[in-house]
């Protein structure tokens, strides 16, 4: 009797009997007729349910809005159409529970979380289970499942996001090696970015990223990028590559970290001015600009991806210095085309300009 109150109890109330996931109720689809009728053979006697999603990564920017394709058909065809729910969810790194992205039954569907409002599927034909994305975030790429449920028969895809960015080191204003792996994913958001990926950090290797210092990785590895080999980082004699320390302790081990960043909505410019200026009245001249003073993540995608070229020293958020280079020259820092830093001055100092934010 007591097992018998505590389902009773358990069901939602004004719906009994009805499956319950996060909110989005579920009919009993097995009684509509569709599945009882359907081909006349009965339920998936020797149909079989095919989900395709593409192989190859998807590459967009942030900000954009992007379609993760994801289409099912069954072999051999049906004559006619059943009902099917369709989800979607975003698989994790490093162990930590899958992310709820959008549930749906027909024309009806509910996203979830950082998702709600902004993911909808795109149902342009019929067995399409097509999911899109708005205004996509730092935090949205990754890899996604599209799972297509016909009754008691399911089969899946993943789908790969990547956004088109740039990877940066960083360490804060008090020194080397000062970030648990929760510090340093605060330390990337105060800089308008995220913690970058291993595959992140491989590519900006590929693409020439050279740096000495451990740092921590979104999967809570810590690695570096080397490129030329030398005694300090690893030896002359090992291979150019990722040294990696291997997975850490995010809370006791403390190192730098390695930041991604991708496209900004809006213009990071140097601010032109008749006065080099301390750190708070570098911020006030950009306000009194109308902008905002720039970030750490927003200077190298402006170098990054708009070829912001200066060679003149400017303040940041963070109380850093730095500049941006696309083209080297003489006078202006390493032949190598890089955002140079003066690391962190003090800030009563008037010797530097400042990289402003204007926000479109």
């Amino acid at each position: 009797m007591l097992l018998v109150l505590l389902i009773v109890f358990l069901l939602p109330s004004g719906c009994p009997g009805l499956p319950f996931y996060n909110g989005f109720y579920y009919g009993n689809i097995m009684n509509d007729r569709s599945y009882r009728d359907g081909l006349g053979e009965g339920f998936f006697n020797g149909v079989k349910l095919v989900v395709k999603t593409p192989e190859d990564p998807l590459f967009t920017y942030r900000g954009a809005n992007v379609t993760l394709p994801c289409h099912y058909y069954y072999e051999p065809p049906l004559t006619s159409s059943r009902p099917v729910r369709i989800k979607w969810w975003k698989l994790q790194e490093n162990g930590t529970p899958e992310q709820d992205v959008l549930v749906a039954i027909g024309l009806r569907h509910r996203s979830f979380g950082e998702y709600h409002g902004r993911a909808h599927l795109l149902q342009e034909k019929e067995q399409d289970a097509s999911l899109v994305i708005l205004d996509l975030r730092l935090q949205d790429y990754g890899r996604y499942r599209c799972e297509v449920i016909d009754g008691l028969e399911d089969e899946s895809g993943v789908v790969e996001l990547e956004l088109r960015g740039v990877v940066f080191p960083y360490q804060p204003p008090h020194g080397r090696y000062q970030l648990n792996f929760h510090e340093a994913q605060l330390a990337c958001e105060e800089q308008d970015a995220v913690v970058a990926s291993f595959e992140q950090l491989f590519q900006a290797w590929e693409e020439g990223l050279d740096w000495c210092n451990a740092g921590w990785l979104l999967d809570g590895t810590v690695q570096y990028p080397i490129t030329l080999p030398r005694q300090p980082c690893g030896g002359h004699s090992l291979a150019p590559g990722i040294r990696s320390y291997g997975e850490r302790h995010k809370r006791l081990h403390h190192y730098d970290v390695f930041c991604f960043s991708s496209s900004v909505k809006g213009r990071v410019y140097y601010l032109e001015h008749l006065e080099k200026m301390t750190m708070a009245e570098a911020e006030n001249a950009c306000l009194e600009d109308g902008a905002h003073i720039a970030k750490v993540g927003q200077l190298f995608v402006a170098w990054k991806f708009y070829d912001l070229d200066r060679c003149d020293a400017g303040w940041l958020a963070d109380g850093s210095v730095r500049y941006p280079v696309t083209r080297p020259r003489p006078n202006c820092g390493s032949p190598i085309p890089g955002v140079r830093s003066f690391g962190f001055p003090d800030k009563e100092s008037r010797k530097y300009g400042v990289y402003c934010y204007l926000q479109s």
